[in-house]
């Protein structure tokens, strides 16, 4: 996980000073996310995959499908 959040953010070429901002917390802060050295809350892994255009699911590799999560009606 921790790696495919710093792996999309550099596809998108943006730093982690971005990132953070638009999550409402520090660079350090965000930069322990990336590293794995903390937990990533779960409103925040719904931040990123609304940012990223992806899944919760794609950011916990429980698939490789980059495509966003769809509600079926």
């Amino acid at each position: 996980m921790y790696k495919r959040i710093r792996d999309l953010r550099e596809d998108a070429d943006l730093n982690q000073t971005k990132v953070a901002k638009y999550l409402g917390m520090s660079q350090t802060g965000y930069s322990k996310y990336e590293t794995g050295e903390n937990d990533i809350p779960s409103e925040i892994l719904i931040k990123l995959a609304d940012f990223y255009k992806t899944s919760v699911d794609y950011l916990l590799g429980r698939t490789d499908e980059r495509k966003p999560y769809s509600k079926h009606k």
